[in-house]
C-alpha cells in the first residue's frame, strides 16, 4: 500500500510540476517577445525574471491543464496598481517579434495602447489557430494587414485601430465567421470594403472610420442581422444610399459623415424605429428632406448638415417620440421652422447657413 501511495503521490507531483510551469519553448518565445520590445517607465518587464512565466509574470496567463501560454494581455492604459502607483499611463517602444508565433496555444494577444510599438504585424499570426482576441490598438504599428488573416477562424476580436497601416482590406477577412467585433478606424487603409463583407454574419460592431476606403456600400452587409454599429465616416465612400440599410433588424448606429456619398435621402432611413444614432453629415446628398417621420422614430441624435439637401423642414418631424440633437446646417433648406418639440430646444446652429429658413430661433418668417 506505502509504495502505491508513494507512486500516486510521485505522479501527482510531476503532474503539478508539469502543469504550473510554462515550457522552456514558450519561455523561450517570450523571452525573444520581451527583447525587441521597451518598456522604461512602469518596470512590468521586470516582473518576466526566473523560468516560470505561468507565475506572476505581469499580463501571462497558462492554461492550468497543459501549462501553455494561453493569454498575453499587455495593455499601456490600465486600472492595476502598477499603472496608479506610477501615476501615468504606459508607453512602449520597440516591434512585434516573429518569436510570438511559436506560442501555439495562445488564445488572447493583447498589446495596445502604449503609443510606440512599431514595425509590422508578423505574418506569422495567421498560424495561431487558437487565437481568438488579437488587440494591437493604439501604437504605431505599419505595414499591411497580414493576407491570410482570414485563417484564424476562431478570432472573436480583431482590433488594430489607432495605428498606421496602409493596403487593402485583406479578402480573407470575411473568412472570419466567428467574429464579433471589428475595428480598423484611423488607419491608412486604402481600396473597397471586400464585396462579400456580410459573410462576417456574427459582426456586432464594424468600426472603419478615418481611411481612405472608396467605392459603394457593400450590398451583402443587408444579410448581417447581427450588425448594431456601422462606422465607416471620415473615407471616400461614394454611391447612393441603400433602402435596405433601414431594414437591418439591430443596426442602432450608422454613422457615414465625411464621404462622397450622393443621391437622395431614403424616406425609410428616416422613418426606421431602430435608429437611434444617424449621421450622414458632410457628404452630396440632395433632393428634399422625405416627411417620413412618425410617433415611433427615436432619434439621439441626427446629422444631416453639410449636404445638398432643399425644399422645408417636414412638419411630420414633430411628431416624432424623440429628437435629442438634430443638425441641419450647411444644406440649402427654406421655409418656415416648424413648431413644438424637438425644435422648441434647439439653438440657431442647427439651422445656420441656409437658404432661407425662418422662425425661432431664427429671424421671424
Amino acid at each position: 500500500m506505502s509504495v502505491l501511495l508513494l507512486t500516486t503521490l510521485t505522479l501527482l507531483f510531476t503532474l503539478i510540476s508539469v502543469t504550473s510551469s510554462c515550457t522552456t519553448s514558450d519561455l523561450a518565445a517570450l523571452q525573444a517577445f520581451k527583447s525587441t520590445l521597451d518598456e522604461p517607465y512602469l518596470g512590468i518587464f521586470n516582473t518576466w525574471a526566473g523560468t516560470n512565466c505561468c507565475s506572476n509574470w505581469y499580463g501571462i496567463s497558462c492554461d492550468p491543464t497543459t501549462g501553455r501560454v494561453a493569454d498575453i494581455n499587455l495593455r499601456g492604459e490600465s486600472e492595476d496598481p502598477i499603472f496608479e502607483k506610477a501615476g501615468r499611463s504606459g508607453y512602449m517602444t520597440g516591434s512585434i517579434n516573429p518569436s510570438i508565433c511559436k506560442l501555439d496555444r495562445l488564445s488572447t494577444l493583447i498589446l495596445a495602447d502604449w503609443k510606440g510599438v512599431s514595425g509590422e504585424i508578423p505574418e506569422c499570426v495567421v498560424s495561431l489557430s487558437n487565437l481568438r482576441i488579437l488587440d494591437l490598438i493604439g501604437n504605431k504599428i505599419s505595414g499591411k494587414i497580414p493576407g491570410n488573416i482570414g485563417n484564424l477562424q476562431r478570432l472573436t476580436v480583431l482590433n488594430l485601430a489607432d495605428n498606421g497601416l496602409t493596403g487593402e482590406i485583406p479578402s480573407s477577412l470575411t473568412k472570419l465567421a466567428n467574429m464579433k467585433h471589428l475595428d480598423l478606424s484611423n488607419n491608412m487603409l486604402t481600396g473597397q470594403l471586400p464585396s462579400d463583407f456580410g459573410n462576417l454574419k456574427m459582426l456586432s460592431r464594424a468600426l472603419l472610420s478615418k481611411n481612405q476606403l472608396s467605392g459603394a456600400i457593400p450590398s451583402s452587409i443587408s444579410v448581417m442581422y447581427r450588425l448594431a454599429d456601422l462606422d465607416l465616416s471620415v473615407n471616400q465612400i461614394s454611391g447612393w444610399l441603400p433602402d435596405w440599410i433601414a431594414s437591418m433588424p439591430v443596426l442602432s448606429t450608422l454613422n457615414l459623415d465625411s464621404n462622397m456619398i450622393s443621391g437622395p435621402l431614403p424616406q425609410s432611413l428616416l422613418s426606421s424605429t431602430g435608429l437611434g444614432m444617424l449621421n450622414l453629415s458632410k457628404n452630396a446628398i440632395e433632393g428634399n428632406i422625405p416627411d417620413a417621420f412618425g410617433p415611433k422614430t427615436y432619434f439621439m441624435a441626427l446629422d444631416l448638415s453639410y449636404n445638398n439637401l432643399k425644399g422645408p423642414i417636414p412638419s411630420s418631424l414633430s411628431s416624432a417620440a424623440y429628437v435629442g440633437h438634430l443638425d441641419l446646417s450647411h444644406n440649402y433648406l427654406c421655409g418656415p421652422i416648424p413648431v413644438g418639440s424637438p425644435f422648441d430646444h434647439l439653438e440657431a446652429s442647427s439651422y445656420s447657413f441656409n437658404d432661407c429658413l425662418c422662425g425661432n430661433p431664427l429671424r421671424a418668417c
